[in-house]
């Protein structure tokens, strides 16, 4: 219907208190970079933009503290503090466009998450407008706070609980050393099994993912990052931390990556050459271009020890469909990025795509897995929420969501299915209309569920 460009937390809190008063959806917007579709817009809504909110408010590096609004992008809060010798741990691929709101609404991790953790553990403190237009703050630049984890809860939220103002994040310094190696794999199954050994060791690295041939032509044909063609696999890994540490752990997992059937190995020697190592990773979503009129990038993350078998089950299903499957995915904490390749001029062919990703993420769920790990719910996963959830279990995330915004004004038909059931199970005893005030297509729907006594305060 319109789109509010806000510069303050008061006029955010302006336009919530009277969409709230006139019972107006409202859509939050970062920079459009998600991929569940969570910040798509309504006809009958009002899109709030974050655009305008790009200050950075506080530099504590005695506490090494960044104060910032939303809007500001996640690059750009490495790039405020780096002459300091500190950084910004989480990268997303879209770290030069992506915003630290819409990373706190998914929280969005990156090729270092293993080590230095997702969003969550790199947020220390929020402002926050709630529905109603008050102005709320949850933690602050201490490392503790007393009370419930509502910093943690409004967290990956998606948009549904509150809109973010203001995120005090935690800085770290820049590490002494930093190390990328890259192992050679004749399958991505004995990669996959190279990270279940080097976990098992007690290695921790900054960052390790896994590529397949597939990706890796695509990446090197698109950014020439080094990496070799006509293999199976490649596995890259980064260890960081003080010089010592670094080459005590670098012999140990030159050893182990040997052991677990490594064909080569390559040391990026300089930083010039560790950087274009990632940067070919970072690259593998726009690099599927050159190799694919479309693609579909899915998100979910499975327990390492399953990833042989889901790998063999995604090539099973990808025969099946007869659509290519490129994998690229986190490999140390088990969050795979599957790219289905299609062609949107083909009739049925984007059908089968999303056909294709629904049995991927379910398949996930089978086999002690989530839905998604960093991209969220969104639109795109929202009617398999009932594949990893019961009804008890949506029905207490929807009163929570109904504590927080009683008239469902914010970012209402994400996240919550519309109908209560499996995608392919059919109707069953679970089939009941989902409980919220408002269905997708901005009509009444029937009443929210009963909120529990002791309201959250």
């Amino acid at each position: 219907m319109l789109v509010a460009l806000p510069d303050s937390t008061e006029q955010v809190a302006a336009v919530l208190r009277s969409c709230s008063h006139l019972d107006i959806p409202i859509v939050p917007w970062g920079a459009g970079t998600g991929l569940s579709g969570g910040a798509l817009p309504r006809e009958d809504g009002v899109v709030l933009s974050t655009a305008r909110m790009r200050a950075v408010l506080d530099i504590d590096l005695e506490n090494r503290t960044v104060t910032v609004q939303p809007g500001v992008t996640n690059r750009s809060v490495t790039e405020a503090v780096e002459r300091s010798g500190f950084y910004y741990a989480p990268d997303p691929s879209s770290q030069i466009a992506c915003s630290i709101g819409g990373n706190i609404a998914e929280n969005s991790g990156g090729v270092h998450c293993l080590k230095y953790g997702t969003t969550t553990n790199n947020l220390l403190g929020l402002e926050v407008v709630l529905a109603d237009g008050e102005i709320v703050r949850v933690g602050g630049k201490g490392m503790d706070q007393a009370g419930y984890d509502l910093l943690g809860l409004l967290t990956g939220s998606e948009g549904l609980l509150a809109i973010t103002t203001e995120a005090t994040l935690r800085i770290l310094p820049k590490p002494e050393v930093a190390q990328a190696v890259m192992a050679v794999y004749d399958s991505v199954a004995a990669a996959g099994q190279a990270v279940a050994e080097i976990i098992a060791a007690g290695m921790v690295p900054a960052g390790m993912e896994i590529m397949d041939q597939l990706s890796v032509e695509a990446v090197e044909g698109f950014v020439g990052a080094g990496y070799p063609l006509g293999v199976a696999a490649l596995l890259l890994i980064e260890l960081d931390g003080p010089q010592s540490e670094v080459e005590c752990h670098s012999r140990a997992l030159e050893s182990l990556l040997r052991q677990t059937g490594a064909t080569a190995l390559s040391h990026a020697t300089t930083e010039a050459e560790r950087q274009k190592l990632w940067a070919g990773r970072k690259a593998a979503f726009p690099a599927m271009g050159r190799i694919s009129p479309d693609y579909y990038c899915m998100d979910g993350t499975i327990p390492r020890g399953a990833l042989p078998q889901v790998l063999q089950r995604i090539g099973e299903l990808s025969a099946a469909y007869g659509l290519r499957v490129a994998n690229v995915f986190h490999a140390g904490d088990g969050n795979l990025h599957p790219l289905v390749l299609y062609d949107s001029n083909v009739e049925g062919d984007l059908e089968k795509a999303e056909s294709l990703g629904a049995d991927i993420l379910k398949l996930c769920v089978e086999v002690g897995g989530v839905l998604s790990g960093e991209h969220g719910i969104g639109i795109e996963k929202r009617d398999l929420m009932p594949c990893m959830f019961k009804d008890a279990d949506l029905d207490a995330q929807e009163r929570v969501k109904a504590e927080f915004d009683p008239q469902q004004v914010l970012n209402p038909g994400k996240v919550f299915p519309t109908l209560r059931r499996c995608a392919e199970a059919g109707p069953c005893t679970c089939m009941a209309a989902r409980k919220s005030s408002r269905s997708w297509n901005g009509f009444k729907a029937a009443s929210a569920p009963p909120v529990a006594d002791a309201k959250l305060r």
